[in-house]
């Protein structure tokens, strides 16, 4: 805030002494209570010239420079300076202060000589609840005003009785930056001159009951690095170059498109690295896997790093402990521009009770529900937010348009949506209070997500929301705004309005299915089969996320049974039978070469496996490979994307072939052409297996995808000839074909196939 003095002006005088300001007035100042500190302090109009009032109680002397003279104020006492000027409003309008203090002599804007900084249409949206670029009117914005560079601090605070700024600037001391309330927004303002990028702040909230917290900016876009808690004064600077990206990813819905994604944690892909880095690193690593999305855990600002990014503290922030916002942002560019779309995790579900954070933000619960037993997650510690309050709804509302438009994040994932839906959710009877229906939904939720899925994809082309919810609630994916025909003759009400569900009821059923010995994986047959019974329920993504290889669940390689070369078969057929199942894919980093320990944030990947030098293996080499040609042999075939969401795609051939722990079923393209994908989950070998196939012009089919194929580890089983087509009706079809099934594998069979997938 402070500038070097300037030479002295001609004159030097002592102002008159001003009328002082009733004690009610005085103690509300110098609390930091008085909800409109502007009135009382500055410059103001008076029968005989100009009062002038500042408050700086590191100061010995305050003087204004004004028409050539420096006037001299009276110190009342407690940092209040005052005096009246014999000088008309117009020749003060633009006076600065001379400042003395212990560390010399300073010249400054007086912050109380600035009309308001915030627009009237602000704060009509911000009341209303509709201010969708919320991020650009709250929170701290380098700017000029009035011809001065400074910032603008606004934050929403409505029972407080006072907010004051602090930071380094006033050495952490508030007394002489109070904000003023801009009426019954509860939006309190102030425009600090001289106060630019890189300063760290915080809001001193003083609660209904007279409390004192500091408080991080809710809509800070930056942060000091954890553990420190500040806010920072931030700017961005980046220049996107990934125009090209941006204009071709709406032009084919995502749910007829090839969707395949790698979770990846940031911190621990490769521990120590920064934004910058990975941009070097994670968009080449990507694209040689052929994963056409990258899905990253939560990066908004959280104070432990062992949440993982779920605890967020700083929902407008990205966390500092990687780089700045621009740094991030190059990262995101980094991918695009190597043609991988961005998807972030978002929690919008809860928050943790850091008093510096958002808990009883202005003294009383705010961004938390008021009533403790809606507020206190039961499972988590934390808190949940309310979404029956415009301005919370509001919040989150801005906050997923912000990381979509300011960051061009390709698509969000909701953590935890089904907690958000169920006033009953891990609650006991008595715990929870039915609705206004007398039902067990959060309808202030249900209406929170509608809003949100509805003005993302409205205000984002070709932006995707993915819900994590893990019970039948109808309708995930279903248009907000569509209202048909139901079962049982009853009308469907809108959907929630997201572009994909996780699928939780195929990773369970098919992640127990493969944790069983083969030779008792005949009694649990169906864990495979029966999530085609609603796989057209919903626009389905199929997670094995960063949950399913933590906390004792062990690694996917190590779910699996058998010795060590069973472990990988079997990995290795259970991502073949994954890429041809209908629904997208997502795998958690490490998974694609089969790590065996499990993930460990603090220890990062074990890249030794599968990197050049005497410790890589060629075991682990060969998931790799593996993963590497179902992804490219996945993009290219549109039978294994185009129909996703369509019934008429997908064909058993065989469901019910338990004992043999044999499954086969058919993918359809748009126009038709098939793929067969064939699982064998036993250790045997099966000769002469007959399986039906559509008749195709072509008289011979080919392997694709052999998991079992030597260069992926396997024993080399397989079908090295032309399979030749018979019109020998199988299976209900008119055709059929004589396989070989390779032992603990998934073949994947397509007509006339004779390209090739190696690298």
């Amino acid at each position: 805030m402070t500038v070097n003095a300037t030479a002295d002006p001609i004159l030097h005088r002592q102002a008159g002494a001003a009328p002082s300001v009733d004690a009610g007035t005085r103690t509300a100042l110098l609390s930091g209570t008085h909800h409109d500190p502007h009135a009382v302090l500055g410059a103001h109009p008076a029968p005989g010239g100009v009062i002038v009032r500042c408050l700086r109680p590191y100061a010995t002397e305050v003087a204004v420079l004004a028409d050539g003279t420096a006037w001299t104020l009276r110190h009342t006492g407690d940092g209040l300076f005052e005096g009246e000027l014999p000088l008309t409003s117009a020749l003060v309008l633009e006076y600065r202060l001379r400042v003395t203090t212990a560390e010399g002599v300073a010249e400054v804007d007086d912050p109380y000589r600035f009309l308001p900084a915030l627009g009237e249409l602000d704060l009509h949206l911000i009341d209303e609840g509709r201010h969708e670029e919320l991020w650009t009117a709250l929170g701290a914005h380098a700017l000029e005003h009035q011809g001065v560079q400074g910032t603008r601090f606004a934050v929403w605070a409505p029972r407080a009785r006072g907010v004051r700024l602090i930071g380094d600037f006033n050495y952490w001391d508030g007394t002489s930056t109070p904000l003023r309330s801009l009426g019954h927004s509860g939006v309190w303002e102030l425009f600090a001159p001289g106060i630019g990028e890189g300063e760290l702040y915080k809001f001193e909230i003083i609660g209904p009951d007279g409390s004192r917290r500091e408080h991080a900016d809710p809509m800070a876009r930056r942060t000091e690095r954890p553990p420190a808690t500040a806010s920072v004064v931030h700017a961005s600077h980046h220049t996107w170059g990934d125009e090209a990206w941006l204009e071709q990813r709406g032009e084919r819905p995502v749910h007829a498109s090839p969707f395949s994604v790698y979770e990846v944690h940031l911190a621990s892909w490769r521990p120590g690295l920064t934004y910058r880095q990975l941009a070097e690193q994670l968009p080449a690593y990507v694209s040689d896997l052929g994963f056409t999305h990258v899905e990253l855990l939560p990066v908004a600002e959280h104070p432990f790093g062992g949440s993982w990014g779920y605890q967020v503290t700083g929902f407008y922030a990205p966390t500092a402990r990687l780089g700045s916002p621009d740094d991030f942002k190059h990262l995101i560019d980094a991918l695009h521009q190597a043609g991988i779309g961005v998807l972030m995790d978002w929690v919008p579900a809860h928050f943790p009770r850091d008093d510096w954070a958002l808990a009883e933000f202005d003294g009383r619960p705010l961004y938390e529900h008021e009533d403790p037993q809606r507020a206190a997650h039961p499972d988590w510690g934390t808190l949940e937010f309310d979404y029956g309050r415009k301005e919370v709804r509001n919040f989150l509302v801005a906050n997923a348009l912000y990381w979509c438009q300011e960051f061009h994040i390709d698509g969000l994932r909701v953590d935890a949506v089904a907690s958000m839906l169920y006033l009953d959710y891990s609650r006991e009877e008595g715990q929870w209070t039915p609705n206004r229906f007398g039902g067990r939904e959060n309808l202030d939720a249900v209406a929170f997500l509608q809003e949100m899925n509805a003005t993302l994809y409205r205000r984002v082309p070709g932006v995707i929301t993915i819900a994590e919810e893990s019970t039948a609630w109808d309708g995930v994916t279903r248009a907000t705004h569509h209202i048909g025909p139901g079962a049982n003759g009853n009308q469907t009400r809108g959907g929630l309005g997201f572009g994909l569900k996780w699928n939780m009821g195929w990773m369970h059923d098919s992640l127990d299915y493969m944790s069983h010995e083969p030779v008792h994986r005949k009694f649990h047959h169906n864990d495979m089969t029966f999530s085609m019974v609603y796989a057209y329920s919903e626009n389905y993504v199929l997670p094995i996320s960063h949950d399913e290889v933590v906390h004792g669940k062990r690694s996917l390689v190590s779910k699996m049974p058998g010795d060590w070369w069973q472990q990988r078969a079997n990995h290795r057929a259970y991502l073949g039978f994954m890429w041809a199942h209908p629904g997208k894919q997502l795998l958690f980093m490490g998974q694609e070469f089969a790590q065996g320990a499990e993930w460990s944030e603090a220890d990062g990947l074990q890249w030794s496996l599968v990197e050049e030098g005497s410790t890589a293996r060629e075991d682990h080499v060969g998931v790799r490979r593996l993963v590497r040609d179902l992804n490219r042999r996945y993009t290219a075939d549109p039978a294994l994307w185009e129909r996703d969401t369509d019934p008429a795609g997908f064909r058993w051939v065989t469901a019910d072939n338990a004992d043999d722990n044999v499954l086969a079923f058919l993918r359809y393209s748009a126009e038709g052409d098939p793929l067969l994908a064939v699982c064998n989950f036993s250790p045997v070998v099966r000769e002469g297996v007959r399986l039906g196939v559509p008749l195709t012009g072509s008289s011979s089919w080919r392997e694709a995808i052999n998991t079992d194929a030597k260069r992926y580890g396997g024993s080399g089983v397989g079908n090295e000839v032309p399979l030749v087509q018979e019109s020998l009706a199988c299976h209900g079809l008119p055709g059929s074909l004589t396989v070989c099934l390779p032992p603990l594998a998934t073949l994947w069979l397509t007509p006339g196939y004779v390209g090739s997938c190696d690298v």
